[in-house]
């Protein structure tokens, strides 16, 4: 099938040979080897059931295989010319090429306000007189907080608004001042395919197909959801996999924001789309953007740091393959599918991958690193650590979160577990994220076993206020406070669930007694009481809620975690109840000794520190969408 999917798009220029000792990616053979060997097994242990990989050399499909079954009952091979996957936000390409195209013909502008074309609905105006641009979006630098559960990935088309009525229901706040703070962002790339609309007169959707799939002969693409019948007989369906079987899923509807995630692809289509953006935006004579407006989209961009790989407009430079390997492209997840879509100029390369299932992302993340090291490896000389980094090495150490998160719903919680670590340790090196590096420039960084750099920023006063990542400059880690950090958390729900159990085990030791206890005394315990059984609630119904499969979170907010919004708001009123009758308890004497004081006092000294928690992380509300 890779043969024939070969002659089906043509040869190209002649292939240049590997370096000695590297083998050669243009070489069909050694790729295949090479990819069954990565593939097969790591398919079976992650049940990912389908899956496809495609690599292109100087203009050659050189390999083009499906493994696994779109359709696992019916046992339907995965074709690599035919075969649909969901490439997730790699659909954000076709948007941005869009946008440009619109760019070229003088109808947009990256560097005006977006409100000029918008028409039914205004993004807030938070920061004035510093209005958020199609070049803030492009680069992720708009600003917006970020969003997903409960709207943007669902399974009921019932749910799917038309575009212009989901970006104002969904419209997320402005968290940081466009063009200073890099934060990936959905609902504005939806945002940029709406404007592609407005001006175009045309549907998005139609817009793509007519103005990219048509002019390039991708046959097999498509954001239309759900899927037309004669491309949905080609859709590798969707799976999960529980107690030793597949169990089908409905169709991913990302239509609530199309234009960042919507598209279904095949390999042998994005094989077309790479080699119009590898031949100075045209192939087979039909042209998508002009050479110039390519190089731009490239060269221009955003970086916290140029001595890392940032983003372009619209392209994520990744710091896969050597140094001067210019992998550009993007990465891609929805709650089933994992992609991957490089570029290289200087190689004449692509690679396109995507796999499904539950383990998709071990099974994508595990080939790439894989892949590029096979191919394109990258000497790591070794670095003698500066012998005086010890005594500087304590103003990088503590936690750091990501700026991809919610601010203003529940979903801030999440950076709860978006975070990471930087310790310091012996040999004048740092851990980051559970990688040592080591310090090769002034607060810049690389792997001590590899290639890949960190930078750190400082802020106005001095201090260490976060750092980027090689190639992925779409998210900065910003220095959390404690308070962020997992181990405060942890220890504060876990002092939280100790107390309300040991309030609950008293009182059932204790029955008896309290009910024989005099009215104000009974008033007392029975705060006690009233607290700690919406904070025991709270903890359960979230761990449930929590626990969910991410397709079902992205689909719909469960009511297990509605019902711990419910206990959030019970158990902070319980609180503030419980602090008034401690008081009481101090100034009635309601208990003989001591240790009875003390015990309610500590309850409500956990019960505060849970009203805070809650408040500050959007619980004493419903603070989501759905």
């Amino acid at each position: 099938m890779a043969s024939a999917l070969v002659l089906l798009l043509g040869a190209g220029a002649g292939v240049v040979g590997a370096a000695p000792g590297v083998p050669d990616v243009s070489d069909g053979a050694v790729v295949e080897a090479f990819v069954d060997g990565a593939v097969k097994a790591q398919m079976r242990a992650h049940h990912s059931p389908s899956g496809v990989v495609a690599v292109m050399k100087d203009g050659e499909l050189v390999f083009a295989k499906g493994y696994g079954y779109i359709d696992v009952e019916r046992r339907i091979s995965v074709d690599p010319a035919t075969s649909l996957f969901r490439p997730g936000s790699i659909s954000k390409l076709f948007t941005w090429v869009s946008v440009m195209q619109l760019v070229e013909q003088g109808r947009l502008d990256l560097d005006v306000d977006v409100n000029r074309y918008l028409e039914t609905f205004q993004v807030a105006d938070t920061w004035p007189g510093q209005p958020v641009t199609l070049r803030h979006i492009l680069t992720h630098t708009a600003g917006f907080e970020d969003g997903a559960l409960g709207f943007l990935i669902v399974h009921d088309q019932a749910r799917i608004l038309p575009l212009n009525e989901s970006l104002a229901k969904y419209q997320p706040e402005r968290v940081y001042a466009p063009g200073e703070q890099v934060a990936y962002s959905n609902w504005a790339t939806a945002l940029a395919g709406l404007i592609v609309a407005n001006v175009s007169g045309e549907n998005f959707n139609d817009y793509v197909q007519r103005h990219i799939f048509d002019v390039l002969g991708m046959t097999h693409s498509s954001f239309v959801e759900p899927l037309p019948p004669a491309l949905d007989a080609h859709m590798a369906k969707s799976y999960t996999h529980r107690q030793g079987r597949y169990e089908e899923l409905p169709y991913e509807l990302v239509s609530n924001v199309g234009p960042a995630g919507a598209a279904a692809v095949s390999a042998g289509d994005m094989s077309l789309f790479a080699r119009a953006l590898l031949n100075g935006g045209a192939y087979r004579g039909q042209r998508i953007l002009a050479p110039e407006t390519l190089r731009q989209m490239l060269d221009e961009g955003f970086s916290h740091d140029p001595r890392v790989r940032g983003v372009g407009l619209g392209f994520i430079k990744y710091a896969y393959g050597p140094d001067g390997l210019d992998v550009f492209g993007h990465g891609g997840a929805t709650g089933v599918f994992k992609s991957h879509f490089g570029l290289s100029r200087a190689e004449n390369f692509m690679l396109f991958l995507s796999f499904s299932g539950p383990g998709a992302g071990a099974v994508r993340d595990n080939l790439l690193k894989a892949f590029y090291d096979e191919f394109f490896p990258r000497p790591s000389p070794a670095i003698e650590p500066p012998a005086d980094f010890a005594e500087r090495s304590g103003q990088y150490v503590g936690n750091y979160v990501t700026s991809r998160s919610a601010h203003s719903t529940f979903e801030a919680l999440l950076r709860l577990v978006s975070g990471t670590s930087v310790e310091a340790l012996p040999g004048n090196t740092l851990m980051i994220a559970g990688t040592p590096y080591v310090e090769v420039g002034d607060k810049l960084f690389r792997e001590v076993d590899g290639v890949e750099r960190v930078a750190f920023q400082a802020g106005e006063d001095g201090d260490i206020s976060g750092y980027v990542l090689d190639g992925t400059q779409v998210m900065r880690f910003y220095r959390a406070p404690f308070w962020e950090t997992r181990g405060f958390t942890t220890g504060l729900l876990a002092a939280a669930g100790l107390a309300a159990a040991l309030v609950l085990l008293r009182l059932a030791y204790q029955w008896r007694r309290y009910r024989t206890l005099p009215a104000p005394a009974r008033r007392a315990e029975t705060a006690s009481i009233a607290l700690a059984v919406p904070t025991l609630l709270f903890l359960v119904f979230s761990a449930l809620g929590l626990s969910a499969e991410l397709h079902e979170l992205l689909n719909a907010i469960p009511l297990t975690l509605k019902l711990a919004m419910v206990c959030a708001i019970l158990a902070g009123l319980a609180a503030l109840y419980h602090a008034w009758q401690s008081l009481a308890v101090w100034r009635d004497g309601l208990f003989e000794g001591t240790w009875p004081r003390l015990r309610h006092s500590l309850l409500s000294v956990v019960g505060l520190a849970m009203l805070w928690f809650y408040s500050y992380w959007n619980l004493l509300g419903f603070y989501y969408y759905d």
